[in-house]
């Protein structure tokens, strides 16, 4: 599950991204696109198309509120904070800041705008959850 502490990674973000999207697609297929989008903000045509195999484009929250569709799992704001809350854990744990995050992520973010993701003061992407989540993951001792 995507939202708990990594300690290990796979060789690529687009691999984890891989990893998480076939389990969030095994949780649309068990419960059918139509039933998620009914109990989801999301459009049917994003979750049939992340059933396909796809990487349609996901917030963070979308993917949360996904997730807690799965049996045991706990609501979709308690599980943003656990991912979000696992990112700062990590970052301590390998000795990364938001410079050194910046640094490394494969993406275009300053590291304030990292920061505020981290923090949820902004809105985060799915891909860009699993950009960070796999550097944090990559540099952890």
């Amino acid at each position: 599950m995507f939202y708990e502490q990594r300690m290990t990674v796979p060789d690529s973000p687009a691999a984890l991204r891989a990893e998480y999207e076939d389990d969030l697609a095994t949780i649309v297929d068990q419960h059918g696109p139509a039933a998620v989008a009914a109990e989801t903000d999301l459009e049917q045509d994003v979750l049939e198309a992340l059933a396909a195999g796809d990487s349609p484009d996901l917030t963070l929250e979308a993917a949360a509120e996904i997730q807690s569709l799965a049996e045991g799992e706990p609501g979709s704001e308690t599980i943003v904070t656990m991912a979000l809350e696992h990112l700062l854990l990590g970052m301590s744990t390998a000795v990364l800041d938001v410079e050194a995050l910046e640094s490394y992520i494969d993406l275009d973010l300053e590291a304030k705008e990292i920061q505020q993701k981290i923090e949820g003061r902004a809105p985060m992407s799915f891909e860009e959850f699993v950009h960070v989540q796999y550097v944090i993951a990559d540099g952890a001792p």
